[in-house]
């Protein structure tokens, strides 16, 4: 199913939720102490890699607080910092985290479906069709050290990776069903559902819940586990599982463009919108 269908979601439950923008820009920092030798962080505004080189895994940490929304900005900078790691042969392997306490990602950025044309609506889907596909699609081992809330848009991230490990705090149609099956992915979209760690073990969105403190550790444990097999073997074998998947969106991006626009321009669709950003700025007031 196109990502438009998949992210569609009661008025009720709303996401708090490529095109390349101009200025963004990946700079080296500084030095990383205890990473493999000359290993030096870098990324950008809303997204920090720190690389062990020496070990062939880097671990992207989402930094756009308070919530690391999924701004049109904040998707371009994930796919550059992908792709600046996998062009860099000495990685085989990616943890993608959060610098944000409390928060993986709470999602896509309702002030980028609110009260824009419909041209700016093409562009923001069309990003978030790019990190869909390069993350899905990525020679990498993925591995999500999910280390807080991840409703939504967040969730649809986490699921393009290979594993996912989930901290044991309770405080997507395509994805979803090729991971949990069809019936509870229906059930989960329809009702909006958001999964207490237990419950999302048990139908299968993670692979493992930890204690919120070796969320990262053990996402670097798994990712070793996934790097002991050849990488040409694997790379195979997950570009044959995954074909079918991403090439029903990249034959169909278009159309899956023009019905994200169609529906999120619908004067109902934005008077919830409004609505819903209206509440929220209450809130914070």
């Amino acid at each position: 199913m196109a990502l438009a269908a998949a992210l569609r979601v009661p008025a009720r439950v709303l996401l708090r939720a490529g095109a390349r923008l101009p200025g963004v820009a990946l700079g080296l920092t500084e030095r990383v102490d205890g990473w493999g030798d000359g290993a030096r962080r870098f990324g950008s505004q809303r997204v920090l890699v720190e690389p062990d080189a020496g070990a062939g895994v880097a671990v992207m940490k989402l930094k756009n607080p308070p919530v690391n929304t999924l701004s049109l900005e904040f998707l371009t900078e994930l796919v550059i910092c992908l792709e600046k790691l996998e062009n860099d042969k000495s990685f085989r392997g990616v943890v993608l985290t959060s610098d944000c306490p409390g928060v993986f990602s709470a999602g896509l950025d309702l002030t980028e479906m609110c009260g824009k044309s419909p041209a700016h609506y093409a562009e923001y889907w069309k990003a978030v069709q790019e990190l869909w596909l390069q993350f899905y699609q990525s020679n990498l081992v993925l591995v999500s050290a999910i280390n807080g809330a991840c409703p939504a848009g967040g969730c649809l991230m986490t699921l393009t990776c290979d594993y996912r490990v989930l901290a044991d705090n309770p405080r997507f149609k395509d994805t979803l069903e090729n991971v949990i099956g069809h019936r509870a992915a229906e059930r989960a979209l329809q009702l909006g559902l958001l999964f207490p760690p237990a419950e999302a073990l048990q139908v299968g969105i993670v692979d493992q819940v930890v204690p919120e403190e070796q969320v990262q550790s053990t996402a670097l444990s798994a990712i070793a586990q996934w790097m002991t097999i050849p990488d040409h073997a694997r790379q195979l074998t997950k570009a044959m599982m995954r074909k079918a998947t991403a090439s029903r969106l990249i034959t169909q991006r278009d159309a899956d463009v023009q019905n994200f626009v169609s529906f999120i321009s619908k004067d109902s669709i934005q008077k919830s919108l409004q609505l819903y950003l209206e509440r929220l700025k209450e809130k914070k007031g």
